[in-house]
């Protein structure tokens, strides 16, 4: 089991910033997901990874990919009150699920 977690690079976040996106993402996808697969996720130590993404278009493209594969995930838009404007998409989160699956998603993209 693990999450994946894919950040926008194209958009200048700071630090802070990004990590708080990435967790937004992590959290909201983790609510979407079944209680079985939570429990499993959780109880074998919440494996995760950041990725990058260089531009909205392929978060999109990326969140599809996760639908078509029957996959909790969350896009991320921010609410505009530090660095970016309003609805800005900064982040998906895909998973948690099975690693294969994860990857099938996600498993062509770089770490962030």
């Amino acid at each position: 089991m693990k999450q994946a977690i894919v950040a926008r690079t194209d958009i200048g976040m700071g630090q802070g910033k990004l990590a708080a996106q990435v967790a937004h993402a992590s959290l909201s996808a983790y609510e979407e997901t079944g209680t079985k697969a939570r429990k499993e996720w959780k109880g074998g130590g919440q494996k995760k990874i950041v990725l990058q993404a260089d531009g909205e278009d392929r978060i999109f493209e990326l969140a599809e990919k996760a639908r078509a594969e029957g996959l909790a995930h969350a896009v991320v838009r921010d609410a505009g009150h530090t660095q970016l404007d309003p609805g800005t998409v900064t982040a998906l989160a895909v998973g948690p699920a099975d690693e294969e699956l994860v990857d099938k998603v996600t498993g062509d993209l770089s770490l962030y």
